[in-house]
């Protein structure tokens, strides 16, 4: 504990010195503030991505890794990209990020509600330092957080289109669904608000197209435990559900294995993951996944920084006005879905887009709420 505060004091410190100096000069060099860039000095502005975990996830991690490659293969002339795995212990986050803090880094991504407290309590240690933080906002009222920009994604609106794909899928000629409407969710913690997000998104999408439509509900209570999620996905298909929409993070891979040992089809979350498994057996029964464009909203914000326009200090909550979320749309898509399933979706898109209909979400949903759309699907 001593050797964490004595590194936090010379970071402190440091960060001091630092800022004097910087705001005694009459141009700038590196960056000095949260609004200031490298642009006079021709240096290179130096981004590093931690993630939680390591990547490979098939999901929100490579979909940070890819909007790192675009801001590297786009913006590489102005930007050096760095990415880091901090790897599966939570212990190890903290020392992680002010190690990167404490480096040649001018902008350090991270991601998720891992991440939210560690970086409320380091970002003010380091005014030089600009962060951003997606899938999470950070509580600004908190401390002097003007140096961090934080972002989130609306996947309620993605899972109400995912909703209404499986509804529609249910009750198709697809070569392997049934002739009864059942559906299924399988989410990761039934404590976490993103997840019930994703539930209430999908359940309200599924009976938008029908209202007696049943849908299964399983949480895994992992983000990890695989084997958990694709022992309830077969549990689910072998109950009559023939469609299932998971969001579990680096869980899902089991629902998706269930899902071809099933020969049912299922929605994957996060990126797209047909994408990722494209070659083998299990990409041809993932009709399609339900996207939080993390890789896009990281490039968006870096090139929105090197603009002078990215507002820091303040929250984003992003969804399909922004292109922020979605559903993929790709040749499996396109040739196991019909055409008359692929317009439901594009209408149900167009009338959330403009307001026709709408969604509720599950942040600040009481429970009795929460429990009470569940059980309208039972």
């Amino acid at each position: 504990m001593r050797k964490k505060w004595a590194r936090v004091l010379l970071s402190s410190l440091l960060a001091a010195a630092l800022f004097t100096g910087c705001s005694n000069a009459s141009t700038g060099g590196t960056q000095t503030e949260a609004g200031t860039t490298n642009e006079t000095t021709g240096e290179k502005v130096k981004v590093s991505l931690l993630v939680t975990g390591s990547f490979g996830d098939k999901a929100f991690n490579d979909s940070a890794q890819e909007g790192m490659k675009q801001v590297a293969e786009q913006l590489g002339d102005k930007v050096e990209v760095e990415m880091i795995e901090m790897g599966n212990d939570k212990t190890k986050f903290e020392g992680s990020l002010l190690d990167a803090s404490e480096s040649d880094s001018d902008i350090i991504i991270v991601g998720t509600w891992d991440m939210k407290e560690i970086l409320e309590e380091t970002a003010p240690l380091f005014p030089e330092k600009k962060y951003i933080i997606f899938d999470t906002d950070v509580d600004y009222a908190a401390s002097d957080l003007s140096n961090v920009y934080s972002m989130s994604y609306k996947q309620n609106e993605a899972a109400f289109l995912a909703g209404v794909l499986a509804a529609s899928a249910t009750t198709s000629d697809m070569p392997y669904a049934n002739e009864e409407a059942i559906i299924g969710f399988i989410g990761a913690k039934d404590t976490a608000a993103v997840i019930n997000d994703s539930a209430v998104g999908f359940i309200q999408g599924a009976q938008f197209i029908n209202p007696d439509i049943k849908v299964n509900v399983s949480y895994v209570g992992s983000y990890v435990d695989s084997a958990k999620a694709k022992e309830l996905a077969l549990t689910q298909y072998a109950s009559g559900a023939d469609c299932v929409f998971v969001a579990a993070g680096p869980a899902s891979v089991g629902v998706i294995e269930a899902a071809a040992e099933s020969q049912k089809y299922v929605i994957g979350v996060d990126s797209d993951q047909a994408l990722a498994y494209e070659g083998t057996e299990e990409a041809e029964f993932i009709i399609s996944s339900a996207i939080k464009g993390v890789g896009t909203t990281i490039f968006s914000s870096i090139e929105r920084d090197l603009e002078g326009n990215l507002p820091y200090g303040t929250y984003e909550l992003l969804g399909l006005a922004e292109n922020a979320v979605g559903l993929a749309d790709n040749s499996i898509y396109q040739s196991v879905v019909s055409e008359e399933i692929r317009t439901a979706v594009e209408d149900a898109k167009a009338s959330l887009l403009e307001g026709k209909v709408s969604v509720d979400t599950a942040y600040g949903m009481d429970e009795a709420t929460l429990k009470g759309i569940i059980s309208s699907a039972q």
